[in-house]
Parts: structure tokens; sequence; C-alpha cells
């Protein structure tokens, strides 16, 4: 897989007028909050956000499809579809948005306000999974949001282990139909190829293991040659599919997808949010930190993995940890950092104790 480690595009910026009025204790500070005061307006207008409702037969999304596999330690295997492959069927894809088209066009990884990178895994995504492993997190039993979630890697992976619900957001609305949900969908049929096979002697008494310990019968499975359901019957069952029916799928700027689900009732809350690559524009952090701060559950942890600096566009760890600092919401402890060569960190949020919820 290629990767590219720098966006080579040019800066958008605003002004981020909300923040807080807190004094800047030193000159490293007041050099970060400059560099935000100076953003000017982004030149887009603003992605309206929405819901991406489940399909009826979402296997038609996988057709000639590639994968590729992803192995990490005890991790569940994470499969999703073929970087270089997709960008060569690019042109026969839908793309209401025309992003593959122009990001072809241009050879951008990103073009800001327009496409915002997530047709590709970004390293610091493998960084945070490594974490993860490492820690152990099973997830069992929490809301998890996968904000800015390109292929989805971080959200299925709460779903393989135990999430309650998992929804995944991202800027662009192509990403979400063209990557997010096929991958979402293709785990969930390799979750069940594993299960006729791992689970195939208990299984084949008719019994089914439910969350809470109990068990119920259910009718045998059809009888498969060589261990493949029909592909018909696939597209029937992953429609109906219990780890999609956790997932929800949203696309959109920030803003407007704050505004979207906080019109539920109740409001979502995320006892975990993931949220990868994403501070590369300081234009984009009040917006950013506006959804952390209103969707992330009291006791809740928000996982951040990013560079220290984006070359080209100006954003990075050290100016969002200012950014953090001014609006006094969240602490910010380093769980990980890589020093060598372009450096790369994973960090937690959460609430501070004045703050509370």
């Amino acid at each position: 897989m290629s990767f590219c480690f720098n966006f080579d595009v040019a800066a958008r910026t605003t002004n981020p007028d909300d923040v807080d009025g807190k004094e800047l204790q030193n000159g490293k500070k007041d050099t970060a909050a400059k560099a935000m005061e100076d953003d000017t307006k982004p030149a887009e207008p603003v992605k309206e956000a929405k819901e991406h409702l489940p399909l009826s037969d979402p296997q038609f999304l996988l057709r000639d499809a590639v994968t590729e596999t992803l192995t990490i330690g005890t991790l569940p295997p994470l499969h999703f579809l073929n970087e270089t492959v997709f960008e060569k069927t690019a042109s026969e894809r839908e793309d209401g948005e025309k992003i593959l088209s122009r990001t072809a066009e241009q050879r951008s990884d990103l073009i800001s306000g327009v496409y915002e990178g997530g047709l590709k895994v970004w390293e610091c995504t493998y960084d945070l999974l490594e974490l993860i492993e490492k820690d152990g997190e099973t997830f069992r039993g929490k809301a998890v949001l996968d904000l800015g979630c390109g292929a989805g890697l971080l959200g299925i992976l709460a779903l393989q282990r135990g999430a309650r619900q998992v929804h995944f957001q991202d800027y662009n609305s192509t990403v979400i139909e063209q990557l997010t949900v096929p991958n979402v969908i293709v785990n969930c049929q390799e979750e069940d190829e594993v299960d006729s096979e791992d689970d195939k002697e208990w299984r084949g008494k008719g019994n089914i293991q439910e969350e809470d310990g109990s068990k119920k019968k259910v009718k045998e499975k059809q009888e498969v040659k060589d261990g493949i359901p029909p592909p018909k019957k696939r597209a029937a069952d992953l429609s109906q599919h219990p780890l999609l029916a956790k997932c929800r799928f949203f696309s959109g700027d920030w803003s407007t997808f704050l505004a979207l689900v906080k019109k539920e009732d109740p409001q979502p809350k995320y006892d975990i949010i993931f949220t990868s690559e994403t501070i590369y524009n300081t234009a984009y952090y009040p917006a950013l930190h506006e959804t952390l701060h209103k969707l992330l559950a009291p006791d809740g942890l928000v996982y951040l993995a990013t560079k220290s600096h984006y070359f080209g566009v100006g954003g990075g760890l050290h100016l969002f940890e200012t950014f953090v600092e001014q609006r006094g919401i969240f602490s910010l402890d380093h769980v990980w950092d890589r020093e060598e060569g372009l450096q790369r960190h994973v960090v937690v949020l959460r609430f501070t104790m004045a703050k509370g919820t």
C-alpha cells in the first residue's frame, strides 16, 4: 500500500472567533495563537451533514471488490478495499461529489474543503490500532464514534470487539458510500465465515450465544459447499446482520454533523471517540473541539492519532494542544510518541475535573 506522508496542498484557514479569552502564558503559545488568528474564512461552503441509511441489498457494493487484510498482534483481522484497485476503478464508481475525478486530475491526497483525505488509510491509524492491541481494549457495551473515519478501521475494530453501537462520520459522502460502508460489510461477511468454521460444532447443535450469556434455539444453517455460502444468501443475511444493525453512517462538515445529531432525543453521547489525522488544518479546530465537547460522555475518552506537523497545511499537535489548553474543557495526555523521523503521536483527551460534563 502506498502512503503520502504530507499534505501537499495550500492551507485553507478560517478565523476561530469562538476561542475563549484566556491569555496565553508564553512565547510559544503566542506564536500558536497568532497562527490561528491569521486564518481567513474557507473558500468552500460548509458541507451539510446527512445520514446514510442501510441498503436493502448491501452485497452489490462488494461486486468485483478486491480486499486486503490487516493483522496486528491479537486483534481480529481487519478487511478493507484495496487502495490501488479502488483508485484504478474510480471512474466506474458513483461519485456525486466528483472527488474521485478531481483527486485523480490534481494528483492530490487532499483538496481542502472539497475532499479531506478519507480514501487513504493514513499512518497514524495504524499507530492507534497497535496501541489498542497493546492495551487490550475490548469496547464491550460502549458507544463509539469514528470521527473522520475514512476506511473506518478503528470503528470496525470496536464493532468486532463488542461495542454496543458504532457511528461512522466522514466529510465526504462518497467516502462513506464507496469505502466505509463496503468495509463494514466485508468485515461482517468475514466474521460470518469465521463463525461458521470456529463455532461449527457448537452452533451445529442449533444454539447461538446472546450478549447476556443466554441461549436460544435457531434454525440449522443451510448446507454450503466448500464452506462458502451462495452469494444471494450472503446478501440477504448481510442486510439484517447484527453487527451492521449497530452501525450508523454520516457525512458532512463537523459543525453540521453536530447540529444534526443534537436534534435527536436522546442526543447521542459516546464513551469512546476515535479521530485520526484530523488536526492538519487549524481552521477546523473550533468545529472539531465543539463536536468532541458536545458528544463525549462525561467519563468518555477521545483517542487522537496525529503527526507533530503537517507540512503544506500548517496544523499539528503543538497547535492543537495550545488550542485545547486555551479552551480549558479537556485535559490532554500523551500515551504514545514516535520521536524519530516524522514524529507521530497518540494522545487521549478527557474532560477536566473542573468542567465535569
